[in-house]
């Protein structure tokens, strides 16, 4: 794979267009080599930097209002104090002090008044998780045409797609229901959320039940077959402008077990740093996340390799696939499936989150000309 770089406008995300290429060797005067095989060039589009790495539609790129979230919710108040630097913050090691911001977050910015999850569930970061949203408006954006009676096929990164014609697709919801929940909020789309587990279903249902403002924007589907992802939840006459996934990351309880541990350690370190004291005897997996959140057979490479394979079957059916990918090393196996499959199009948008850099894998079976189409008549 190669990568082919257009020059960046000043203040623009730098990018990188995939195309498909022919390399063509020098025919003999007697006998003509035919030609080799298209191959998918690599793509990376990577955002500018914003104030603490995040997306420049982020609420939350320049913190927290700890004031107002202690407003929105008061049992957060006994949680929140200063920092060596005169900030307000909470121990973000502390799970229940985690999920009471969460709260606090989606009543001050996003509108929804009850919001809880299970003992052990995945506790989702908030910021974080918008992050994928706002890039994936913009992902639909640059899919649209310019202007509808235009012969140009420019990139309308100028209007992002809000409201109920565009629908997406979340893979394994989790308890939490995050995506949808912010993702209709903040764009008003519609969503479909699925996951394998009865209980987290059952959960997010009662996450809609208790806000008004979700009612009949998603619609909750199982997953029955542990060894399907889209199989079983894509019906024959569904469209999804976007799939959107969070895959589990580690191989094995024992991967997460120690994923978590370290995740624990580095919280300890930074508060040592910064004059916290660290309390004994913390909950080791205080991220939370049951196993269908956090491990499955294989980790991450298996079951983007599965996406992968099962995306084929519903090629016509959805405008973008994507999906996050936490390990680097597991992008080039997935380059190569993509281009076996006939992926079209393939994109790698970087996210700089603080220390942390996340990937949105994102791929199409459509061509620009066919995704300008779906993008006039459908978004």
């Amino acid at each position: 794979m190669t990568l082919s770089r257009k020059p960046a406008r000043p203040g623009a995300k730098k990018s990188v267009s995939q195309k498909l290429t022919s390399k063509t060797s020098k025919p003999k005067p007697s006998k003509p080599k035919p030609l080799p095989k298209p191959k998918l060039k690599a793509t990376s589009d990577k955002a500018p930097r914003q104030p603490k790495g995040l997306h420049k539609r982020n609420l939350h790129a320049k913190g927290y209002d700890f004031n107002a979230l202690v407003e929105a919710t008061p049992a957060l108040k006994p949680y929140v104090r200063p920092n060596p630097y005169g900030n307000l913050s909470i121990d973000f090691a502390d799970p229940k002090a985690v999920k009471l911001l969460n709260l606090a977050l989606l009543r001050l910015h996003y509108g929804l008044n009850y919001w809880d999850i299970p003992e052990g569930f995945l506790c989702p970061p908030i910021p974080g998780r918008v992050d994928y949203l706002h890039y994936l408006a913009d992902l639909l954006a640059e899919s649209a045409p310019s202007n509808k009676g235009g012969k140009g096929k420019v990139a309308n990164v100028t209007k992002v797609p809000r409201g109920e014609r565009v629908v997406v697709l979340d893979i394994g919801t989790g308890a939490n229901g995050i995506y949808p929940l912010l993702g209709s909020q903040v764009y008003g789309w519609r969503f479909v959320a699925s996951d394998i587990d009865p209980v987290s279903l059952a959960n997010v249902a009662q996450i809609i039940d208790n806000n008004p403002p979700l009612e009949g924007k998603l619609s909750l589907r199982q997953q029955r077959d542990a060894k399907q992802i889209f199989t079983g939840i894509i019906t024959a006459q569904d469209r999804f402008d976007l799939t959107l996934c969070n895959p589990p990351f580690h191989g094995s309880l024992e991967e997460a077990s120690r994923g978590s541990d370290r995740k624990l350690k580095n919280l300890a370190a930074n508060k040592r740093a910064k004059g916290h004291e660290v309390a004994a005897n913390k909950p080791k997996l205080n991220f939370g996340g049951q196993k269908a959140e956090l491990w499955c057979e294989g980790g991450e490479q298996a079951f983007l390799s599965q996406m992968i394979s099962e995306s084929q079957a519903f090629a016509t059916q959805c405008l973008w696939f994507t999906s996050l990918v936490s390990k680097k090393e597991n992008l080039k196996p997935c380059y190569r499936q993509l281009e076996r499959v006939g992926a079209k199009q393939v994109k790698t948008l970087e996210m700089a989150q603080g220390n942390k850099l996340t990937r949105v894998l994102a791929w199409t079976f459509l061509t620009p000309e066919q995704q300008a189409l779906w993008g006039q008549y459908r978004v």
